[in-house]
């Protein structure tokens, strides 16, 4: 009796614990995770209409890669050569130009007796451009240099007095003004003090940029156009160190470019550019790097969307607007292509799951539930 007793409770657990494994593995589709397996996020483009273009990336194709279109820029910024803008020389509306002539003869009708010149001082360029000259009346001087507009002025007095000699020099007007509105320690209205005011200069009179700046860039407004760079691409090189123009603008902030950190890695956020370049192995460090026991080497990706208009039928540009770049991180081929590989602002990187960690989680079920089933049967006899 007591032998049927004990085969029916045994009989009874043995069942129990089929349930439980059957519970087990239908759960094991289920478990929750922090991020998608690699073969969940790229088994779309194994169908026949595929909505994304999968590349692995490696050693062999990051040259081709690193010559598709940028993605994630909002507008488009450049920076001019010193020079190649503004000529500081020119002469603009509001200068103060000093004409002097020189005229050896006697009855000159510019200047007076026993004197051989005459100074026409501080005369102010007018919106039109032009300043007065007695018997000439009106010259237009703005645009030329110093230089052109004495020539200039000479050859319309040369009908009058054939034998006068001209000097001329121009004091910056009180309009000549650039303005430093933001990212600097003293904001504010700065003259410029010569026609050789350079932005380093106004940085430097504007109590330079603050270190707690990320990746300061500056931008230099300039009517209706705005020229940018990064704040260590211009103090690296003097050809960067442009002159600047009456009513100019500068400005400094942040960089505002960023991307997203999704998946088993440290840090799931918003991560800013901390430097110009930012390739995917430093991205992945800015991430916390992959969890050790959930994220897949072998899985990490980097999801990017173009425009139509930069679409193209061969390898030298995306196939699809949406693209996947995936990593194995476990060859060496791949560490040397993530190093190659450049993060593009709005890029979204994605460390996917280890598809063991889900077995490891069943087993580890498995191997609680036979432990509580040891007990049990322990307990019974």
């Amino acid at each position: 009796m007591a032998a049927c007793l004990g085969g029916l409770v045994l009989h009874k657990r043995i069942r129990g614990i089929a349930l439980v494994f059957v519970c087990l593995a239908v759960a094991a589709c289920s478990l929750p995770r922090g991020a998608a397996v690699q073969s969940e996020v790229l088994k779309e483009a194994d169908s026949k209409q595929p909505t994304f273009q999968v590349v692995q990336v490696t050693r062999e194709n990051t040259p081709v890669l690193a010559n598709w279109p940028a993605t994630g820029w909002h507008g488009h910024f450049h920076w001019p050569k010193a020079g190649s803008i503004s000529d500081g020389t020119v002469i603009r509306t509001g200068d103060k130009v000093t004409v002097t002539i020189w005229d050896s003869q006697e009855n000159s009708l510019l200047t007076s007796p026993g004197e051989k010149f005459t100074r026409l001082a501080d005369m102010e360029v007018s919106a039109d451009g032009t300043i007065f000259l007695p018997y000439v009346n009106e010259v237009n001087v703005r645009g030329l240099t110093p230089a052109s507009a004495r020539s200039r002025i000479q050859a319309n007095l040369e009908p009058i007095v054939p034998s006068a000699q001209v000097q001329l020099s121009v004091v910056s007007g009180e309009g000549s003004a650039v303005d430093a509105a933001g990212g600097l320690a003293q904001p504010g209205s700065y003259p410029m003090p010569s026609r050789n005011y350079k932005i380093l200069a106004l940085i430097s009179d504007a109590g330079g940029i603050p270190p707690t700046l990320r990746n300061p860039r500056v931008r230099l407004l300039r009517g209706t156009t705005t020229y940018q760079i990064s704040a260590d691409q211009l103090f690296e090189s003097g050809s960067r160190n442009i002159l600047l123009q009456p009513r100019d603008t500068v400005v400094v902030e942040e960089d505002d470019r960023s991307f997203v950190a999704l998946g088993a890695t440290g840090n799931e956020d918003l991560i800013y550019f901390p430097k110009d370049e930012l390739n995917a192995l430093q991205a992945l460090s800015l991430m916390g790097g992959l969890s050790d026991l959930r994220a897949d080497p072998k899985g990490v990706l980097v999801l990017r969307e173009y425009r139509s208009k930069d679409l193209r039928a061969d390898a030298f540009g995306p196939n699809m607007q949406q693209v996947v770049f995936s990593f194995d991180l476990t060859s060496a081929d791949g560490l040397f292509a993530a190093r190659n590989f450049m993060i593009n602002p709005d890029d979204i990187v994605l460390a996917t799951e280890s598809p063991v960690t889900s077995a490891q989680t069943i087993f580890g079920l498995i191997g609680s539930v036979l432990g509580l089933s040891g007990q049990v049967a322990a307990t019974a006899g």
